[in-house]
């Protein structure tokens, strides 16, 4: 896998896989303005180890520019510190992972940048066998 991109495939579009994530058996952990909701699952026909799901809802900010910003700082706040994940996966499980913005304002890109990198340093001690 690309150590710098984040293709459509690492991408959750699937109705299934989303239950799945929101599901039980989820866990949860937050650095605001970012919460993450993951869960190992059985390895899908995707075969990437790690699958994203980026969620700014419209109630926090009215304005796409706004919610598409976020999303765009999100994006690449993952794709800078994706490969510690990646690494930490066992080949037999993908990580349903999502990130859901909390807060009704923006912010720098550089907190964003930073909470993300200590959310994803949590979870691949949550999931590291």
């Amino acid at each position: 896998m690309k150590a710098k991109g984040f293709p459509k495939r690492e991408h959750i579009v699937s109705t299934r896989l989303i239950e799945t994530l929101f599901g039980s058996g989820s866990q949860s952990m937050a650095a605001y303005p970012l919460r993450a909701v993951f869960r190992l699952a059985p390895r899908q026909l995707s075969g990437v180890p790690v699958q994203v799901l980026l969620s700014v809802p419209k109630k926090r900010f009215k304005h796409a520019v706004d919610r598409n910003r976020v999303k765009r700082q999100l994006r690449e706040a993952y794709r800078q510190h994706k490969q510690q994940l990646c690494d930490a996966i066992s080949a037999e499980h993908t990580l349903l992972l999502a990130f859901v913005w909390q807060s009704d304002r923006l912010s720098p890109s550089a907190i964003v940048t930073e909470r993300m990198e200590k959310l994803l340093c949590r979870i691949v001690e949550k999931v590291k066998p």
